[in-house]
């Protein structure tokens, strides 16, 4: 069958895209993802990986297109994006769908951009809907898990989807936007094999920039193949080493099926890999109700889904970092903290000799079920505890974790999130202004106002 013009018809949807044509309900998922990808960045701002790469950039200074973190500090909107994206993602707090993190590559890149350009609060929502539905127009045509084959849709796919947003923004004519996609398609890398290191938040980054470069390139003349994802040997079909990816379906339903609202963004209310959370929040939920401790668990059985096991692949974690991707550590720090919060994710909490002691009781079974909404889950997770006096507790299914778009948070708890996350940035007084600003963005006259003093 003859292959789908998809390079082609994401460059026509990403240059033609209007703020005019969204639907309501997709404005409030991009002031989701700007307000909870902003309050990722500011909690990131002093990570070891944050800190690296602002020393590193060139262009690093008081003077530059773009803001570093919302601070004095400036650099080009290529950099600012690629710090600002590995600072929203050092943590791991930043939300997830499209199994991956849409916002951490969408927000860093198109704040960045839309401050060089000096665009309004409506220009960068429809950039993200670009970015986003660009996205989910291409996850979901192979049937084989990113994650399982090794690759990092975030890093791979978030650099396509960066370079639509991108160009959307600089609205780039239907040619010059199908370059930019293209360009990207040559940038787009990242693995999971370097997943609990500083190299994850970096592919992050790289793909945030990446989008901004793909944009500008093509808006100077540079150009690239037509059919660079869908051709045989295109970066779908590299991606895909068993040959299963969909090269034939139209894209025909861009614009009119919204996958931004289908699907939205799912809130993470633990610093961890978000294959973790439906699993924490029963062990938490157990803990609660029978108040355990972790002197009188004798195993905890966590059954999950494969690709969520593949992720989580660090059993004995080390470093708050290799803890990120850890099951065994999120149902230790359950069992002796109560939590698993910034305070449990860092190299002296996971070291404590009670910490790995509950490590070592938690096994984990994995089912090839998958969730109809992202295959990349089972259809639920279940946690098992077997106390030593010989009596189980087991948790309900556990379809979806809190802040799930179906579980969403509540304002109060966005605004905690927030609040806590820029505590050692903003006094609350500014911390609240942003928050404000972020939720209502597409009345913002400017974005390089946000958060200006």
């Amino acid at each position: 069958m003859e292959r789908a013009p998809l390079t082609r018809a994401l460059g026509d949807f990403a240059s033609r895209l209007s703020f005019a044509a969204l639907p309501p309900r997709a404005v409030d998922v991009v002031r989701l993802g700007f307000t909870d990808c902003i309050a990722a960045m500011l909690a990131g701002i002093d990570e070891p990986v944050s800190r690296l790469i602002r020393e590193e950039l060139d262009t690093r200074g008081l003077s530059g297109e773009a803001r570093l973190t919302l601070g004095a500090e400036r650099a080009s909107a290529r950099d600012a994006a690629l710090a600002n994206a590995v600072a929203a993602h050092a943590l791991d707090y930043d939300d997830v769908a499209l199994a991956g993190h849409p916002s951490v590559v969408l927000v860093p890149a198109i704040f960045a951009e839309a401050e060089a350009l000096a665009a309004d609060g409506s220009a960068a929502v429809t950039a993200y809907v670009a970015g986003y539905e660009t996205w989910a127009a291409l996850i979901g045509r192979d049937p084989d898990p990113y994650h399982q084959k090794g690759w990092h849709p975030t890093a791979t796919l978030g650099a396509i989807a960066a370079a639509a947003a991108i160009a959307n923004l600089r609205r780039l004519d239907p040619e010059k936007s199908m370059m930019a996609i293209a360009i990207s398609a040559s940038m787009a890398a990242g693995v999971v094999a370097n997943f609990g290191t500083m190299t994850k938040p970096f592919q992050a980054g790289r793909a945030a920039q990446a989008g901004i470069i793909a944009a500008r390139l093509a808006a100077a003349g540079m150009t690239a193949s037509r059919d660079a994802l869908e051709h045989p040997t295109g970066v779908l079909a590299a991606l895909s080493p068993r040959g299963r990816v969909d090269l034939v379906t139209p894209g025909e339903a861009l614009g009119q099926q919204w996958r931004i609202v289908e699907t939205g963004l799912n809130v993470k209310q633990y610093p961890m890999c978000y294959s973790a959370h439906r699993a924490l929040d029963g062990i938490l939920e157990l803990k609660r109700q029978h108040r355990l401790t972790a002197e009188e668990v004798k195993k905890i059985v966590v059954t999950t889904g494969e690709t969520q096991a593949a992720m989580l692949r660090n059993h004995r974690p080390r470093t708050g970092l290799e803890a990120k991707f850890s099951m065994e550590f999120a149902m230790a720090a359950a069992l002796v903290a109560g939590r698993a919060g910034l305070n449990e994710l860092t190299d002296r909490f996971v070291c404590r000799r009670e910490v790995k002691a509950a490590m070592e009781k938690v096994e984990i079974a994995t089912t090839d079920s998958k969730a109809e909404d992202d295959p990349t889950f089972a259809r639920f997770d279940r946690v098992a505890v077997t106390l030593t006096d010989g009596r189980m507790v087991v948790s309900p299914e556990l379809r979806f974790a809190r802040g799930h778009w179906s579980l969403p948070l509540h304002a109060d708890e966005l605004w905690a999130k927030f609040r806590d996350c820029a505590a050692s940035r903003f006094e609350e007084s500014g911390t609240r202004l942003i928050f404000e600003q972020l939720q209502s963005l597409e009345r913002q006259a400017n974005l390089r106002e946000i958060g200006a003093s």
